[in-house]
């Protein structure tokens, strides 16, 4: 009995795995995507703001930044490339925390408050692209098609 509500559970779980993933990749894509356009549309903003950070080369590393969210925010949209893109996406958003979040870094250690660090935005948006590197895209996104993970019937 209890190995069969325990391999019951296993297959419900393992059917809402890609759908999860798949909600995770649109909601967090579009928002990378929207933010990095935001970014390159206005980039003195941004330039302004990540010199105010002493960010070396700030213009450059701004167009970085925005292209960086741009095409890997679509890229998760699509699903496609999807652990590639999530790399540059995870640095992008540790580089937010040390210099943008340096403050809710500090609040662990100085206040051992954590709630700042985890309510931040480059936590929300990291975590999302650390699931989608960890787990994958799932079974509905282009790389589940175009890598021949359905042959195998295996997570791309």
């Amino acid at each position: 009995m209890y190995r069969r509500v325990w391999n019951g559970l296993k297959e419900f779980g393992a059917a809402l795995q890609s759908p999860f993933l798949f909600i995770v990749r649109l909601y967090w894509g579009y928002q990378f995507a929207t933010s990095g356009w935001g970014k390159i549309h206005h980039l003195q903003h941004v330039v302004g703001f990540f010199d105010s950070l002493g960010i070396p080369f700030p213009y450059y590393n701004a167009v970085l930044v925005g292209y960086v969210e741009l095409i890997g925010g679509t890229l998760l949209l699509l699903g496609l490339c999807s652990r590639f893109a999530a790399i540059p996406l995870l640095i992008s958003m540790t580089v937010a925390y040390l210099t943008a979040g340096r403050d809710t870094l500090l609040s662990i250690i100085k206040y051992f408050d954590p709630d700042p660090f985890f309510s931040a935005s480059s936590f929300l948006f990291g975590y999302a692209v650390l699931i989608i590197f960890l787990f994958g895209p799932g079974k509905w996104s282009l790389d589940y098609w175009l890598s021949g993970a359905y042959k195998r019937h295996e997570m791309p």
